[in-house]
């Protein structure tokens, strides 16, 4: 199929990047946000990427209008009624997805392919959900998604393989790797990385070193650009910690078991970067 138009679910931190890289691709693109202050703010954001890039040198003037007059903003699903594509991109509850979609399924053509950017939801308990298994599936980006090139995606068990191409094709549209990933918790990237940071702050509680001096031995010792640490405080360690149980709900396996040390700093509201709190102070 030929996809010109773009919606996205959601201005936030992903949202906003996904559709930021959408219209630079050359869709018209739709981001739709709960309300208007959400929807100015998510906005703002993609302004604010695009004009520090252009004082950077890294993106040119003319890209930037371009870009920004492919976008539009809606707080109205209706809007949406055009768009061959729609990506997901909102909190991580089955309830409130369930909703979006019911909202975008009366908006859309039954033919409109509707994608979850989740990071930890089954994509196959997503898309039954919806009256289009068969043209659902996960899109999941990384963050900074205009920076980062990789979107892993995901079949449910009832995506069609010209839904699969679709998702794939629209991904090496906008500049990025797609890499086929199964529907499973933590899908490739979680399922290997997550276990990686819950043992570094299982070590750390054991005394295996201070949290700088391991940030420092892996991105020194083995070329990481970050530390385990500095890596969870950007991910956020609430949401290291949501996808850490699901994991562990699913396997039962004691790697995927979020430490104790973990559970008490998201309880005391230390989540990172976001919070100006984590592993650092920000």
């Amino acid at each position: 199929m030929t996809i010109r138009t773009v919606g996205v679910l959601g201005c936030g931190l992903m949202g906003s990047g996904i559709a930021q890289v959408a219209a630079a691709a050359g869709y018209k693109t739709i981001v739709r946000e709960v309300n208007d202050t959400a929807l100015q703010a998510g906005l703002g954001r993609i302004k604010k990427f695009l004009a520090d890039g252009v004082a950077k040198g890294k993106v040119t003037e003319d890209a930037q209008n371009k870009t920004l007059a492919n976008l539009t903003g809606t707080t109205d699903t209706d809007d949406l009624e055009d768009c061959d594509i729609v990506v997901e991109a909102i909190v991580e509850n089955l309830d409130e997805k369930r909703a979006i979609y019911q909202a975008v399924e009366a908006a859309v053509r039954p033919e409109t392919i509707v994608a979850s950017n989740t990071s930890s939801l089954c994509i196959t308990e997503l898309a039954a959900t919806t009256k289009r298994p068969d043209r659902f599936g996960g899109l999941h980006f990384f963050n900074p998604v205009p920076l980062m090139k990789l979107v892993e995606v995901i079949p449910a068990l009832t995506t069609s393989q010209e839904t699969k191409q679709a998702l794939a094709s629209f991904a090496a549209s906008l500049g990025k790797e797609p890499i086929a990933a199964p529907d499973r918790p933590g899908f490739i990237v979680n399922r290997l990385l997550v276990p990686y940071l819950l043992d570094a702050i299982r070590e750390y509680e054991r005394g295996l070193g201070t949290i700088e001096d391991i940030d420092k031995g892996m991105k020194l010792g083995c070329g990481y650009p970050m530390g385990p640490f500095t890596l969870l405080d950007f991910v956020g360690l609430d949401t290291t910690y949501y996808i850490a149980n699901i994991m562990f709900d699913e396997f039962r396996e004691p790697r995927f078991a979020p430490p104790p040390l973990l559970k008490r700093m998201v309880l005391a509201g230390y989540h990172g970067r976001k919070t100006k709190r984590g592993f650092y102070t920000y």
